[in-house]
């Protein structure tokens, strides 16, 4: 799917080069700010979890706005926004995390991850278990602005808590 999309793309921007429009002109706009986008997601991204710098979470990259939408409620403003994901990095101390695949359109980012570590620490208010976890996952991204202002994380969490040892 990712490659066709991008052949697809490919081929209208080299047909725009041969014809200059401005449709032409707002789709290779278009395509430079979500390569834009996508790349810095996948760069903070990458660092937070390679530093262990929950910080990087910040307005230089994040909305103030940024919002986790959760099946217990939103979780609203950049603070929450970065408590909310510091859970992943107190409660597994060697946590992973891996692209597997980002693509786009417009200002919406599809991320497909791994995660995998040891919970040796608290993880929202669930004490260490020791268990291994390793699931996959795929999170719905909201961009404005080229900053990260809403994220949906969909992963199956049966698995997730069974590999806890919760289940």
């Amino acid at each position: 799917m990712k490659k066709s999309l991008i052949l697809l793309i490919s081929l209208l921007v080299v047909a725009c080069s041969q014809q200059p429009s401005q449709e032409c002109q707002t789709l290779e706009l278009a395509n430079s700010n979500l390569n834009k986008n996508i790349e810095m997601y996948v760069s903070v991204w990458e660092d937070i979890f390679e530093k262990r710098d929950i910080n990087l979470i910040n307005t230089d990259s994040f909305d103030s706005q940024a919002t986790v939408v959760t099946a217990q409620g939103d979780v609203e403003g950049i603070d929450a926004f970065r408590a909310y994901y510091n859970n992943y990095l107190t409660g597994f101390s060697d946590a992973q995390f891996k692209f597997i695949d980002t693509f786009g359109q417009g200002d919406k980012i599809v991320k497909h991850w791994n995660f995998k570590g040891t919970h040796d620490g608290e993880l929202f208010g669930i004490p260490a278990t020791n268990n291994k976890v390793d699931i996959s996952g795929t999170t719905l991204v909201w961009m404005k602005g080229g900053k990260v202002l809403k994220e949906q994380d969909f992963f199956d969490n049966h698995s997730f808590l069974s590999q806890l040892g919760l289940l």
